[in-house]
């Protein structure tokens, strides 16, 4: 992709500024203790690490449920012990993602307004929001989802060069292996790229055979993902059984949608809101009645990822205050284009943006230690007050620990495996949904394959062993409960029974 020459020191150095400043903002939540704070960012250390650390390696331990392209990037690197633990890889692959997603915000404000100094507004409203500076310091995969879908709709803006909608194609159908909020958006995205070509004078034919890469790539993408999720779970597409459907939402879009709303100014304020939509609805305004302005509206496809967090809170998935972080995005654009839409006042208007973004986010607190924390952050600490009772019930299990499997639902308690990786046990000791038949085999009766069982009793009403225990009493016959503690129950086979062929043990 062609960007102008002019234009390329700017980005570089907007790209430069935010990957030092991501890397200070990983390195100060890393002596917090908050990197691996969240579940979920634990989890996709498991995830990428069990393809090889498995009682049964191979491509199907990618899954079905997450999608691929953050767990292949950690594929490897997340072998060695020290990164895994740590999570120091997936950390690095983050903070790179939030320079690009930041020089991204820039380079579609800078096309659209000629304005370096609007361009560097909006990349700070985004770069120096605390929630994003939080989630970009994690191995959480917000960070290349933006970074993935804003690069190629500013490709698609941009749009010189004849290679513009390959490439933009591309890194579409990369941002769809990484999270599903990509999909609706490369949709929009390729339906306002045929509109703003339509717009400036092209025919409908036309249009469609310039742009048609951007929408054959992702499309390709989807379906290779569906098909992959049929060979390896049975199903087209996993929607569903992984969540108990708790929200007040569930059944009502309304709620949902006011979900969303309390989301985004809960993340960024009312102000900012204000500010921001008002170059959003600028941009909407001139992209309409001006062809040459006309493929400024692509930017707005990136409010399309708000439709998956809606369309889960409707199902009754529990609210997540991270799944509006994208919009986040979305405001900066708008901010820049609120700061480029006026000439003499430019420089006071990008004072008032920064202004708005110290008020509503708190920036000038951000690393002061009685600093108050940010949603996202809080939402990631939920569940650390059970850490240290888990804790006591590694210490037995590593104790009393004799080689042999133990059986644990990966979907409650892949976190807890991670966890575990600091008291020397690998991701093969455990059995879980990945092993496929030996799990499915273990569900019918446990005693033959594991000498443990490991079962979160209470959260979200408690995961699949708790309830196969609950309905068929005979499922733990032979196991004896040895500790519990923080919701969960350890319990130990009693006798001699085989397991599953695994190479080596904590």
């Amino acid at each position: 992709m062609i960007i102008p020459s002019r234009r390329r020191g700017f980005l570089a150095a907007i790209a430069g500024a935010a990957l030092v400043g991501g890397a200070i903002a990983a390195l100060h939540y890393h002596r917090l203790g908050l990197t691996l704070s969240h579940y979920d960012a634990r989890g996709h250390l498991v995830v990428a690490r069990r393809v090889i650390d498995s009682i049964t390696p191979g491509w199907q331990q990618i899954g079905a449920v997450w999608l691929p392209l953050p767990h292949l990037l950690n594929l490897l690197p997340v072998q060695i012990d020290a990164w895994y633990r740590s999570g120091a890889s997936a950390v690095a692959v983050s903070v790179v993602a939030f320079a690009i997603a930041t020089s991204a915000i820039a380079w579609i404000v800078v096309t659209l307004t000629d304005s370096p100094l609007a361009a560097t507004a909006g990349a700070a409203m985004f770069a120096l929001n605390p929630n994003v500076l939080y989630l970009q310091a994690t191995p959480m995969t917000e960070p290349l989802l933006l970074a993935l879908v804003i690069g190629a709709v500013a490709i698609l803006i941009e749009g010189r060069a004849s290679s513009a909608p390959t490439s933009a194609g591309v890194i579409l159908a990369l941002a769809c292996l990484t999270r599903y909020e990509a999909w609706p958006v490369t949709f929009c995205a390729v339906l306002l790229a045929l509109w703003a070509a339509c717009r400036a004078g092209e025919s409908g034919t036309a249009a469609w055979r310039r742009i048609a890469p951007a929408a054959l790539y992702p499309a390709a993408t989807m379906l290779a993902f569906l098909g992959f999720s049929r060979i390896v779970v049975g199903q087209w597409f996993v929607s569903s059984g992984f969540f108990v459907p708790e929200n007040k939402a569930l059944g009502d879009p309304i709620v949902a949608a006011t979900e969303i709303w309390w989301g985004l100014h809960t993340l960024s304020g009312y102000l900012t809101i204000a500010l921001t939509s008002a170059g959003l609805i600028a941009l909407l305004a001139t992209g309409v009645m001006k062809r040459e302005r006309a493929a400024g509206v692509i930017a707005l496809s990136l409010l399309a990822a708000a439709t998956v967090p809606w369309a889960a809170f409707v199902k009754g998935h529990p609210f997540r205050i991270r799944y509006v972080v994208p919009l986040i995005a979305v405001e900066a654009i708008g901010a820049g284009l609120a700061v480029g839409s006026v000439r003499r006042m430019r420089v006071i208007v990008a004072l008032l943006v920064l202004g708005t973004l110290a008020y509503d986010s708190r920036v000038p607190s951000l690393f002061r230690p009685d600093a108050p924390m940010a949603p996202v952050m809080i939402e990631a600490e939920w569940e650390q007050p059970n850490a240290p009772v888990r804790q006591t019930l590694t210490r037995y299990l590593r104790a009393n620990y004799d080689g042999t499997t133990i059986m644990a639902s990966m979907g409650s308690l892949g976190h807890y495996m991670q966890e575990a990786s600091h008291d020397g046990f690998a991701v093969r000791d455990f059995l879980h949904e990945g092993n496929g038949d030996i799990w499915l085999a273990a569900l019918e009766g446990p005693r033959p394959f594991v000498g443990w069982l490991l079962i979160e009793e209470k959260a979200n009403g408690g995961d699949a062993l708790a309830r196969i225990a609950r309905e068929n009493p005979r499922f733990l016959a032979g196991f004896s409960r040895v500790c519990e503690g923080a919701g969960l129950a350890l319990y130990r086979r009693m006798g001699p029974a085989r397991r599953p062929a695994r190479t080596s043990s904590p």
